[in-house]
Formats: structure tokens, C-alpha cells, sequence
């Protein structure tokens, strides 16, 4: 048996948690196991889990087909420099990863962690442009309310004040930014609407080496979810104005929006593309980043000749091994019922929240849906009261959201919205 208390007090002493201060720590809840949608916390108490572990355990927990997965390669070997040498796990992803992506990605570069295949992202777009002799496209365009992570050249394409950055605003590499898209998957789509950005396009496109943003849907910027033609507009302004197009699906990839990809949405294909968070189903961390034929073969046929790019684990067998399960595992579900079935009961569940006073809004789209209160939330005040009501949700400033594993059953899917909204009301 775990001492629950002893836990909390070990970790407040040693561990420091993402966006915490190690000045006034907080009681983070021990987590023993976990088992479906379900939490188990040292004291014994179970949470219906509403965030997928940061959107990624798309399967829930201890899966038998991953943990089989894993258990297989784990008999084989766990890692193997992936410099000089391959392997077949990795050889199957990065072909399933082509096959499966919009068109044209043809080349797979693994890496860590999502913040990293941002990173690997920028650099391909910036050495690409070097490789063909012009030295002028240093810059990236990105949209306000963006992010794409918390290293540091990430940081400087997220949005300065909303990125949550801008203490580091003296240090970082600066970039170009264009007003974020209006509000609403189903606006009805105006010239106006993108009026910034052409005219970002119009004035800097000698010096933009690409475009990055998160397609369709805006993550931790704010939870905003924007109109398919606006992101078929920009594909068609970066082909006009030769500059590159990043797409970052880090949180919306293998189906979270009801498209297995969010780019589908507008039926277009990014130059470079970002994969994360849900590739390995939650089991283990694991990243991608695609591109076309025409990046890479420009940049290798440039002065280095290689993507000057490396991590230590990259290609992690294990990882690879979990991803492959995962994928197969999604990809012979019926996964877009399922999602569609999420995204009405959602709809359904949420929608009176709009009564409440201190409710601004309710949107849904696919397995994503976002109360945004009219002020911050207490995060001290109301994550006991999720817990004692044996739910799992993580608000942000203003946001309440909850983006669930794609198992979760009709019953915990109520019980978890409904327990949701007594609690904000």
C-alpha cells in the first residue's frame, strides 16, 4: 500500500511539475494506476479521466493490445541508435505515417516530443530556403492565440502574449505575426477574414521562410476552433507568395477533430508536418515530422547536404513499436462513429452551460469541448471539487475543456459532463 500523505510531501519536496512554483507548492494527487477512462489515486479514490492525459490517451489506459505491444518489443531490445542503422518498427510507422498523412508527405523525421518536431519543423523550412541560395527567408508568419510548444524556438512562433512566453520575448528569435482567424468552424468565410495575413504575406514574403499554425483548431491558446476555407485560403496564399506551409497536429492528429488529420477539414496538404501527443496512444513520448519530397530533396541538396538535425532517441524501437499498435488499433475501430457519437453528446450535455451567468461560451467540435468562462478560473478552488466528484479536468485561464479517451462509455461521458456543469454552475 502507498502512505498518500507521505507521497504528496516527498513530491512537494523533490518534483517540480510543469508551470508550478516551487515556492508555494501545491498537493498534486498521487496516481497509482490506471485502467480504461479510470484514475486511481494512492488513497484509493477513482477519476473518470476528462483529458486524456493531455489529449493523448486516445485508448485509455492499460490497453491489452498496447501493453502486448510493448511487452514484445520490450523481449527484443527497448532502444538502438537510430544513426547508422534502422529498424523495423521504425520502418513500418514512418511507411503507415506517409500512407495515411494528406498527400505528398513523403519523408518521416522521428523525433522526442512534439515541441522538438516543431523544432525540427522550423528548421527544415529554414534550410530549405538556405539550400536553394537564398538567404533572406529567415522569418516565420504565425497566428496570434497560436502554440507549439515550450522549447525554445517553439516558443517564439507561439503567440507572445497568450503563449505564456513573453518573459523571454528579449531572448527569442523574432518572428512575424498575423491577427488570429475569427471565431467558428461554420462562419461563413470573407475575404476580410484573412485581410491581415494577406497583407503580412503581401509585405514580408522575401523573408518568410513558412507559415506554422495548428490547423482547424487553436489549442492552448485559447481553444478556438476556426473555419475550414480560412486554412484552404492560406494554403493557397503560401503557394502564391512561394513560402512554406507548417502544419502543426500535435493535439488534433489521429482524430480528435472527426478527421483522422485536421488539415482534411479543408482538404489540403501542409509542406511540413507536425504529429505527437496521441501516436503512441499516451503510452510513451514520440514525435514526427513529415515533409514532402520537394523540402527534403531541396535541403539535401544544399551546402550540409543532411537535415543538421539528431536526438539521441530518436526512432525509439519501443515507442515505435506502441505507435504501430496504436495506429492499427485506431485505424480498425470505427473511429469516426465514435467520435461523431462523442461530439453529440458533448453538444448535447454541454450546451446549457450557455444559461449560466458566468458562462461567455460552449463549442464543440469532434472529441473537443470547451466551456469558456467569463473570468479565470480558480485552479486552487475548483480542481478539489472536481476531484471529490471523482472527475479529472485541468481548466486553463478562462477555459474549462474536456477532450476524452475515444473509449470512454455513453454512462462516464454523462456522468463526467454533467458533474462538469454542477460544478461551474
Amino acid at each position: 500500500m502507498f502512505d498518500n500523505q507521505q507521497l504528496i510531501n516527498d513530491d512537494k519536496e523533490a518534483v517540480w511539475h510543469p508551470y508550478s512554483s516551487t515556492n508555494n507548492p501545491i498537493d498534486n494527487y498521487p496516481v497509482v494506476s490506471a485502467d480504461g477512462v479510470r484514475l486511481t489515486l494512492a488513497d484509493g479514490r477513482q477519476l473518470i479521466d476528462g483529458m486524456s492525459s493531455w489529449w493523448s490517451t486516445i485508448h485509455g489506459y492499460n490497453h491489452p493490445v498496447l501493453n502486448e505491444a510493448a511487452q514484445q518489443q520490450l523481449s527484443k531490445m527497448s532502444h538502438v541508435m537510430f544513426g547508422g542503422l534502422t529498424h523495423p518498427q521504425a520502418i513500418t510507422l514512418c511507411k503507415t505515417l506517409v500512407k495515411i498523412t494528406p498527400a505528398n508527405l513523403d519523408k518521416v523525421f522521428l523525433a522526442d516530443s512534439g515541441s522538438v518536431a516543431v523544432e525540427v519543423a522550423m528548421k527544415m523550412a529554414l534550410q530549405y530556403w538556405l539550400s536553394q541560395g537564398i538567404n533572406t527567408k529567415t522569418k516565420l508568419l504565425s497566428l496570434r492565440n497560436g502554440y507549439h510548444g515550450d522549447t525554445f524556438g517553439a516558443m517564439s512562433v507561439c503567440d507572445p502574449v497568450t503563449g505564456m512566453h513573453h518573459l523571454f520575448e528579449k531572448s527569442m528569435p523574432q518572428h512575424l505575426f498575423s491577427e488570429a482567424p475569427p471565431m467558428g468552424f461554420d462562419r461563413h468565410f470573407t475575404e476580410a477574414d484573412i485581410a491581415d495575413f494577406t497583407h503580412q504575406l503581401q509585405q514580408h514574403h522575401s523573408t518568410i521562410a513558412a507559415v506554422i499554425l495548428e490547423p482547424i483548431v487553436q489549442g492552448a491558446g485559447g481553444m478556438r476552433f476556426y473555419s475550414p476555407q480560412y486554412l484552404a485560403r492560406i494554403r493557397a496564399l503560401c503557394d502564391e507568395f512561394n513560402v512554406l506551409l507548417i502544419a502543426d497536429e500535435i493535439a488534433t492528429g489521429f482524430g480528435r477533430t472527426g478527421k483522422l488529420f485536421a488539415c482534411e477539414h479543408a482538404n489540403i496538404s501542409p509542406d511540413i508536418l507536425c504529429l505527437g501527443k496521441a501516436i503512441t496512444g499516451g503510452y510513451m513520448t514520440l514525435a514526427a515530422t513529415l515533409c514532402s519530397n520537394r523540402v527534403a530533396e531541396g535541403i539535401c541538396s544544399g551546402e550540409a547536404g543532411v537535415l543538421m538535425h539528431g536526438p539521441t532517441f530518436m526512432g525509439n524501437p519501443l515507442a515505435c513499436a506502441i505507435a504501430n499498435a496504436s495506429i492499427d488499433l485506431l485505424l480498425d475501430s470505427p473511429w469516426q462513429q465514435t467520435v461523431a457519437n462523442i461530439e453529440q453528446q458533448l453538444l448535447s450535455a454541454l450546451h446549457p452551460a450557455l444559461a449560466y451567468d458566468n458562462v461567455e461560451d460552449v463549442r464543440v467540435l469532434g472529441a473537443i469541448g470547451v466551456i469558456e468562462m467569463k473570468h479565470a478560473v480558480n485552479m486552487a478552488d475548483i480542481t478539489p471539487k472536481f476531484v471529490e466528484a471523482g472527475i479529472w479536468v485541468r481548466p486553463f485561464g478562462k477555459l474549462v475543456y474536456i477532450m476524452p479517451p475515444f473509449i470512454i462509455s455513453d454512462d462516464d461521458l454523462h456522468y463526467l459532463c454533467s458533474t462538469l456543469l454542477s460544478i461551474i454552475e
